[in-house]
């Protein structure tokens, strides 16, 4: 009996390489002898024009393309609207390819759209997964005006810690405990410098720092130790109306000012959050916060659109890659090849979590220091196990619908747990 032989579908290939202002497009339809290129200026018009192109084939229509920065998004989306299949292409794959086909690094728009379509008829592709379309753009925007405002905060206070407090009131940087702790901030405002300070006595600058501090435990004793700092201080000596005391005051303005940007954005996350099932489950997580919560939504999205665990740790770049040929192979290491904010997320909640007792991350990292606490390559080994241990269990909430138990190892068929576990 001779097999059937399948007639392959006839389907429109067409690969896009995106740029700013127009995007190379190559075609390969059915019947064409030569490949067709078309420019596709970055407007509507030229968008309405390229899809009914496309539609005038009668014929499915598979769109392969690499993401560059934000550039893709507006073409991506409205081809997604127009009922296309849409392919994602990875810049790595695209790289070695390209190097591979022509055997030089030299890279050029039309080379990039033959490489894209070598690699989308060869099914080497990804899911392209779009934030409008998912509704995640809010989300997304949420988590990276946060980030920003928090880097932008984090490099004026490294301006304030390394140059303005070195200068001026070097004793008082050791009063600085905690990126949170803007108490700091607001006295230097009101008292710029040691001169300040030291200008009236020590009751009455307690009395007026005491409302600028707020509510401290001992907050009389700590401003005594200002005090005296100041009345001890090497700093440069600066005159309350210079123009360096100005910009003093302008730089501690602007720091504070970032601080609530901040705590306002992580109120409006936590506001719009408020209601979300798989975000009130991440909430349960020891070491997982309301800005930790909110990137991992943003960035991986719906969980459940992972089949096994292995697929999200692999998105996260927390899976494992071997090197071998032959009779070597090395060790076992990170492949950090997915995510990078979802990678340091979670590095994040397992460095917090570990510092809460009575939970099972606790209890897996005691098991790995357990023998050998002093060494600092088995203490890193042990944070990276607890992360992936972290990922696993957010998957497990979000995936199932449950809520967090603290020792599932722990727990036994009657519903009562051993009394040897008990703590």
């Amino acid at each position: 009996m001779t097999d059937p032989q399948i007639t392959p579908e006839a389907v429109v290939w067409v690969a896009v390489d995106v740029a700013k202002d127009k995007h190379e497009a190559l075609i390969e339809a059915p019947g064409w002898k030569s490949l067709k290129r078309f420019r596709v200026q970055n407007s509507r018009e030229e968008f309405r024009a390229f899809a009914e192109f496309l539609h005038s084939f009668g014929l499915p229509v598979r769109i392969g393309f690499e993401p560059t920065g934000n550039y893709h998004r507006a073409l991506a989306y409205f081809l997604h609207g127009e009922g296309f299949h849409l392919q994602l292409i990875s810049s790595v794959a695209l790289a070695r390819t390209r190097e591979a086909m022509h055997n030089s690094w030299d890279k050029n728009d039309p080379k990039d759209a033959q490489v894209i379509l070598h690699l989308l008829k060869s099914g080497l592709t990804q899911h392209y997964h779009d934030p409008m379309v998912n509704q995640l753009n809010d989300l997304q925007e949420l988590s990276k005006t946060y980030q920003q405002i928090s880097l932008e905060k984090m490099r004026v206070q490294h301006r304030v810690l390394t140059h303005y407090l070195p200068l001026y009131f070097p004793e008082i940087a050791r009063f600085h405990s905690a990126t949170r702790s803007e108490w700091l901030w607001k006295l230097l405002i009101e008292f710029p410098t040691p001169q300040s300070m030291v200008r009236v006595s020590e009751a009455e600058f307690i009395l007026r720092a005491g409302s600028v501090v707020g509510r401290k435990v001992s907050k009389k004793r700590i401003l005594s130790d200002v005090y005296r700092s100041a009345q001890t201080s090497v700093g440069i000596p600066l005159q309350e109306n210079s123009e360096a005391t100005s910009m003093w005051r302008f730089v501690l303005q602007q720091l504070l000012r970032l601080c609530e940007l901040r705590d306002t954005i992580e109120h409006r996350a936590d506001a719009f959050l408020e209601t979300n099932g798989d975000y009130q489950r991440l909430r349960q997580i020891p070491g997982i916060g309301p800005i930790s919560a909110l990137t991992i939504l943003a960035e991986a999205g719906d969980l459940r659109r992972f089949s096994h665990y292995r697929q999200f740790l692999k998105f996260c770049g927390l899976d494992l890659a071997t090197e071998q040929s032959g009779q070597f192979r090395g060790q076992s290491r990170l492949s950090k090849r997915g995510n990078a904010r979802l990678r340091a997320v979670f590095w994040m909640a397992a460095c917090v979590a570990v510092r809460i007792r009575e939970n099972s991350f606790r209890t897996k990292f005691d098991r790995y220091m357990r023998n050998d606490s002093s060494n600092a390559d088995r203490r890193r080994k042990a944070y990276v196990a607890v992360s992936a241990k972290v990922a696993r269990v957010a998957f497990a909430l979000i995936r199932s619908g449950a809520d967090y138990r603290r020792f599932h190892e722990a727990a036994v068929p009657s519903g009562r747990t051993r009394w040897a576990t008990c703590r």
